[in-house]
């Protein structure tokens, strides 16, 4: 395949992202130079989920909240190398039964530590 580009061949890329970000910028300006200004107390007050504010957001939070979060997610995605390492289970052969073995003790030895450690224990 011999493929030569020319920076003429990029124009109608840099056409289309130009008018992109012309259209953006536009929109954001127009409806922020026309739109209603109608502040309020009512309408300036936080609201989520329809439950009223209380007390300060910026209250401080247990490390070991985002800890045991961060776990969470570092086990989840390395669940995840057990599926494509199922699906090929037969073409891998000894090899890949061998190397998945050993991803799982790996694994399993850091959730062995983690436990020793009490990082899942909740106060």
């Amino acid at each position: 395949m011999n493929a030569t580009y020319l920076p003429a061949d990029y124009l109608p890329v840099l056409i289309q992202l130009g008018l992109a970000l012309g259209f953006i910028i536009t929109t954001m300006f127009v409806t922020h130079a026309i739109g209603p200004k109608r502040n309020s107390e009512k309408k300036d007050d936080p609201f989520e989920c329809g439950i009223p504010v209380q007390g300060d957001a910026r209250t401080p939070i247990s490390i070991k909240y985002f800890l045991i979060a961060i776990l969470f997610v570092l086990f989840d995605v390395e669940v995840i190398f057990l599926y494509p390492w199922a699906v090929n289970f037969k073409g891998l052969g000894m090899t890949g039964f061998i190397e998945m073995v050993l991803f799982m003790g790996l694994l399993l030895a850091g959730f062995y530590y983690i436990i020793r450690k009490g990082v899942l224990k909740w106060e």
